[in-house]
């Protein structure tokens, strides 16, 4: 098993209390030869449809000296775990977890607006302190 992101438990919570319920943890794929594994799998119902949402969130947290470096990994990570849903649970929608610093100092650059309308990419902005979700990007 791969190493727990340092905000893994306060994503799981902060999902919690938006009445997620998790059900994976790691959410784990296999396809074509390729096996991976996702932070988290959640599910929300819905009554009035009684139908679920289904989602996959790979949780980041841009600690290193290089936030461009981290997104690049964050990135193709994210890219290839998409392909991997789509192809074996085209149900769920992917999300790139973010701390709120993160997105307000770094994201907030025009390249990397770019790059997240470019790439399709679905955010959740969580504040690591409180325990919530800020934002949800999609």
């Amino acid at each position: 098993m791969a190493a727990r992101d340092l905000f893994h438990s306060v994503v799981k919570v902060a999902l919690q209390k938006e009445n997620w319920i998790i059900t994976d943890d790691p959410l784990k794929v296999e396809v074509g030869g390729a096996k991976f594994e996702i932070d988290l799998g959640a599910e929300r119902l819905l009554a009035a449809e009684r139908a679920g949402i289904k989602i996959a969130v790979e949780i980041k947290t841009f600690l290193s000296d290089s936030p461009i470096t981290d997104y690049h990994a964050a990135l193709g990570q994210f890219l290839n775990y998409r392909l991997a849903l789509e192809l074996s649970d085209s149900d769920r929608h992917l999300y790139l977890a973010i701390p709120i610093v993160v997105h307000e100092a770094f994201f907030q650059r025009e390249f990397l607006q770019i790059s997240v309308e470019r790439y399709q990419i679905h955010c959740i902005v969580y504040d690591p302190a409180k325990e919530v979700i800020v934002k949800w990007i999609s």
